[in-house]
């Protein structure tokens, strides 16, 4: 029999058994090579080799915490221009699209006999002043009772409001906008017979335009009226503004309150409708920046970095706060921290260390670059 195969079995054998059941004392010898602090080698206890890592001494900053939610655009005002009295339409449609200003004429109407009924009111009226006008002076020399002259003011007034009747029908003639926009749909057709209540046109207003999201329960105490708002419309276009509602009560279904943003439009760029992924600017809260590499799991499955305390491996759970393209934030650790950066996979909870601290993330260190991008500041 052939010696070979037996030594290669054999040295599988103490191999698997050097990783599985020495783990902890063999990473330790297979570390980097940093060499191991003086008290720490002290502090470990005896046999135990203390783990070299590489960790980072960092500090919380005030980071920025938006509230984020997705919604859509809308006007700012939007109106059915419909008629107040019934009559054909004698003036050409304006073509949808049409930017119109503020009292511009959006629908004439066929007037018919109103101007005739308004000559007859007028008639009436004179009439009623120059007997209301005799009355007045034969019931001063007293040739006529007051009941008379009563009477004959009583016409005069009628008379008057008749006109003031005839005088407004004959305005609801003209239908005109009542703010500046932009049409949705044509004008009615010249020909065509509106009834009171009938549509002239749908007119929208789009500058300033509004910005609607909805924010669950959760977060809606964070949001306040006045707040900057930054959004992303799905076209790529970016814009500011601030928070001009905030829903007092919930939506039944979703349990989500309405916010609304005002943002100037001035060449009706943003259109009704787009979708918007809206960031709501919020009281910050402390956090560190790190590199996403420097995150693990305890056996709990929970998010955390390993901190060295006194030498010491010990796991912090985190709470993820959002990311960037150098690192993330995460909150939940102390105002200083020593967070590892390398080696945090192979200690455990009370591992004893042999800390060197870097000012690099893990990737520098393991690609050998110079230096590390610096951290961006809070916000960016």
């Amino acid at each position: 029999m052939r010696p070979i195969p037996i030594l290669n079995a054999l040295l599988v054998l103490v191999a698997l058994y050097l990783l599985v059941f020495e783990r902890d004392r063999l990473m330790g010898y297979l570390g980097d090579g940093a060499p191991a602090a003086p008290e720490a080698q002290a502090a470990a206890p005896e046999g135990v080799q203390p783990v070299p890592v590489q960790a980072i001494a960092s500090t919380a900053r005030a980071v920025d915490q938006g509230v984020l939610t997705r919604g859509q655009t809308e006007a700012a005002r939007r109106l059915e221009v419909r008629a107040e009295t019934g009559a054909k339409v004698i003036s050409d449609p304006i073509a949808k699209g049409t930017q119109v200003e503020k009292g511009q004429l959006l629908c004439r109407l066929d007037p018919g006999t109103r101007p005739a009924a308004l000559a007859e009111a007028q008639a009436r009226l004179d009439e009623a002043k120059l007997n209301a006008t005799a009355a007045r002076k034969l019931q001063e020399g007293g040739y006529r009772s007051d009941t008379s002259a009563a009477a004959a003011q009583s016409v005069l007034e009628a008379a008057t409001a008749a006109v003031e009747a005839a005088q407004t029908e004959l305005a609801r003639l003209e239908i005109t906008a009542p703010f500046a926009g932009q049409l949705e749909e044509d004008t009615a057709e010249n020909g065509a017979l509106l009834s009171a209540g009938g549509l002239c046109a749908t007119l929208i207003q789009l500058d300033p335009i509004k910005l609607v999201g909805f924010v669950p329960e959760t977060e809606i105490d964070r949001v306040h009226r006045g707040a900057a708002v930054g959004a992303r419309l799905a076209t790529g276009r970016e814009v500011v503004g601030r928070i001009t509602f905030v829903s007092q009560s919930a939506d039944t279904a979703t349990r989500t309150f309405r916010v609304e943003a005002e943002v100037a439009n001035g060449d009706h760029a943003i259109r009704e409708g787009q979708t918007v992924e809206m960031i709501v600017s919020a009281d910050g809260t402390k956090a560190h920046f790190l590199p996403a590499s420097a995150m693990t799991l305890n056996d709990d499955g929970q998010l955390g970095v390993r901190l060295a305390v006194d030498d010491r491996a010990h796991f912090a759970p985190v709470t993820f706060l959002r990311d960037a393209p150098d690192g993330v934030w995460l909150a939940g650790l102390p105002e200083q921290a020593t967070v590892i950066v390398v080696g945090q996979d192979y200690v455990t909870e009370g591992s004893p260390l042999a800390v060197t601290l870097v000012d690099h993330a893990p990737g520098d260190v393991q690609g050998g670059a110079p230096e590390a991008t610096p951290a961006p500041e809070p916000g960016q």
